[in-house]
């Protein structure tokens, strides 16, 4: 669980309902004990500026260069994107997923709405939207797995993740139970 910054105690809690251990991740040494990662909601920028500051940001790109599974839900879906729209001048992603995602697509905060939603062929789950990016392109390889309307709001490429909703908001766990069953295929 990238623990820098954003709702990590509630994606924690929602990790542990599937049977995982989750252990929060802010140093180097901290990414080097962990078979997958979480990167939650929060604010994308913040989010660059602390990995960089921790002396992570680098080693996060590597790992999942290296196939490390991971799971970005609103900020953590920008942190993946290999491009931001509407980013702050110079922002960095950790990348892996080529997609193109608008930062705060769906509006301010005042904005945020409830919805269920189609996600993967698992039924309708509950998704919460804060200020939520959604995806404006994605490349060949990347599978889409839900949609509001018609924007795509759920990928996946190979181990990698990315929801722009919080379902760790909801009390359901079916999308980390899915994303703790990729990290298990490795």
């Amino acid at each position: 669980m990238l623990a820098l910054q954003g709702d990590v105690r509630e994606h924690v809690h929602a990790l542990e309902a599937c049977g995982a251990r989750a252990s929060a991740v802010r140093r180097q040494e901290e990414l080097d004990e962990v078979d997958g990662l979480v990167i939650p909601g929060g604010e994308s920028t913040t989010m660059w500026k602390l990995a960089v500051a921790f002396e992570l940001l680098e080693p996060l790109r590597l790992r999942i260069k290296e196939g490390m599974p991971a799971y970005g839900s609103c900020a953590g879906m920008i942190m993946l994107a290999d491009r931001v729209e509407g980013g702050t001048e110079g922002q960095q992603t950790l990348g892996g997923i080529d997609m193109v995602v608008r930062r705060n697509a769906f509006g301010r905060q005042v904005d945020s709405f409830e919805t269920d939603l189609d996600f993967a062929g698992r039924g309708a789950v509950r998704a919460v939207f804060i200020r939520a990016p959604w995806v404006e392109s994605v490349g060949t390889d990347v599978k889409v797995l839900c949609r509001t309307g018609s924007r795509i709001v759920a990928v996946r490429q190979g181990p990698l993740l990315a929801t722009s909703f919080h379902p760790e908001l909801t009390g359901d766990a079916r999308v980390h139970s899915y994303f703790v069953e990729m990290v298990r295929e490795l």
